[in-house]
């Protein structure tokens, strides 16, 4: 069993990563976008050659991360500098979150209004105005917690979006508050279709809803794979489409499942990576991204793959024949509890686990 004091120091270097060696920061600030109830800061790539009704892909970082280190390890901006659309990054403050977790499980922050998915929503129309974007060609990915609030926007904003990708996230509503968010992400008391759909619609009411691409590695133990059938069945079961068979396509480390209507669009895909852990699937050689921590070099990139899917991109590589994945495995990511669950917190935990968190409190990586 590991130590207190190894998980301590573990979580420490974790809360404070430095940028990747070479690393260039591309993105600059937009700014005057508002309301901003979710206290959030927007980062942004646009090419110098933007045409009027260009696409915009809005890019949601892991915990740990920010917007910059999310933007070189996926490779975003140079896939939408050869390409021609802009990214938005929404970046999280560390006020609000100490290990720089989007609030995927705080009742607040995933409603449509008043919290970090309204903050997200203001920014996208800032974006819009500023320019000339397409307001029906904007798209939404993230990771982990980046990838649990893409699937918060796809719920509460659905009349943003074209479509969407899920990367190692977790299922819309399934978690409120610290403990729950902590036992989904270890696979316990995950939705079923049906209560899934319900939690969806419950915020979207009758809106038509995007298509929707969930990719998760099949070794992840940090958001374990669980949540990938979670959500599969989650978003089948908005569409209708839950007794529908899938489409089927194997290569040697993935799959790739594709539920369609009745009209054959496409509205659900499963790409599930054999062998990955927790991260984004990347594929340096292709020029687009960057290995290194929850950036996974599997031969496989999920952007490229994810914009050729949206219409972003025609000049992409055929898919490569992923490599045995090189995972880099920090300490299992925690979202940090936020100032109204303290007292909650408080009350709940005894014996061993008040220890705990009694020296995570005075290491500073808990409030």
């Amino acid at each position: 069993m590991v130590s207190l004091s190894t998980t301590l120091a573990r979580l420490s270097r974790m809360q404070q990563p430095g940028s990747p060696s070479g690393m260039t920061d591309r993105l600059h600030d937009l700014t005057g976008f508002a309301p901003d109830p979710g206290n959030l800061r927007a980062r942004m790539y646009v090419p110098a050659d933007l045409k009027p009704g260009a696409a915009l892909v809005v890019a949601l970082h892991g915990c740990t991360q920010d917007a910059a280190i999310y933007d070189h390890g996926t490779g975003w901006s140079t896939l939408a500098e050869r390409e021609g659309f802009a990214v938005l990054f929404p970046e999280q403050r560390r006020a609000n979150n100490a290990n720089m977790c989007f609030n995927w499980f705080e009742a607040a922050d995933i409603a449509r209004i008043g919290g970090e998915a309204e903050s997200i929503a203001a920014m996208i129309d800032a974006a819009i105005a500023a320019h000339a974007i397409d307001p029906a060609r904007v798209f939404v990915t993230g990771l982990s917690a980046g990838g649990a609030m893409t699937a918060v926007m796809l719920a509460a904003w659905p009349d943003r979006f074209a479509a969407g990708a899920i990367i190692g996230g977790l299922p819309y509503g399934s978690a409120i508050g610290v403990r729950a968010a902590m036992e989904r992400m270890r696979g316990q008391s995950l939705p079923d279709a049906r209560s899934g759909a319900a939690a969806v619609r419950s915020v979207a009411g009758r809106a038509p809803m995007p298509r929707v691409a969930i990719w998760h590695g099949t070794a992840d133990t940090t958001v374990v794979v669980g949540n990938l059938d979670a959500l599969v069945a989650q978003w089948c079961g908005v569409h209708s489409l839950s007794d529908v068979t899938p489409e089927t396509t194997a290569e040697t480390g993935w799959r790739r499942r594709t539920w369609r209507d009745g009209s054959g669009a496409p509205l659900v895909d499963e790409w599930r990576v054999a062998g990955m852990g927790h991260g984004v699937p990347v594929d340096p050689t292709s020029g687009i991204g960057h290995a290194g921590p929850f950036m996974l070099d599997v031969g496989l990139s999920s952007t490229v793959e994810i914009a050729q899917s949206w219409g972003l991109t025609d000049a992409v590589a055929p898919v490569a024949t992923p490599r045995p994945a090189r995972t880099v495995r920090p300490e299992p990511m925690q979202p940090e509890p936020t100032q109204q669950h303290q007292q909650q917190q408080q009350t709940e935990v005894s014996g061993v686990q008040a220890t705990i968190e009694r020296a995570l409190r005075s290491a500073g990586l808990m409030r």
